[in-house]
């Protein structure tokens, strides 16, 4: 896909390499690691829209790629703990048509700390108005 900023990786400049395996590669962006420090995301490079399109093996890339970030983030950042997730949808909050799985370290002295993804979603601004 030509267009799609996952698709051609290594032509963002902001976008940085971390660690790669045969279907995955896990990125780091720049520009995200002052408020996110140590955040990254891991994507597949074969183009898919989301995660339920991922092949059997790059499921375990994905995991094992899940696995060496989380080893590389705890000597460099020592985190206090993780969200880890996949957007899925416009509605879901996916913004980038090409699957990818957020890793987010998390620390103590946060402001949001202790408010993990269902915090938000869980807060009665979030309840439908209109049931279909």
């Amino acid at each position: 896909m030509r267009e799609c900023l996952f698709c051609n990786i290594v032509e963002d400049g902001d976008q940085q390499i971390i660690l790669e395996n045969a279907t995955c590669y896990y990125i780091q962006k720049k520009s995200e690691q002052t408020v996110l420090e140590g955040s990254g995301l891991i994507i597949p490079k074969a183009h898919h829209q989301n995660v339920f399109e991922l092949t059997e093996e790059e499921w375990k890339d994905t995991r094992s790629l899940l696995l060496q970030a989380k080893r590389l983030l705890e000597e460099t950042h020592s985190p206090d703990g993780y969200s880890v997730g996949w957007n899925t949808g416009e509605a879901g909050g996916q913004s980038i048509p090409h699957a990818h799985l957020h890793v987010i370290p998390r620390f103590a002295d946060e402001p949001y700390a202790y408010k993990g993804i269902r915090y938000w979603l869980k807060q009665s601004e979030n309840k439908r108005q209109k049931l279909r």
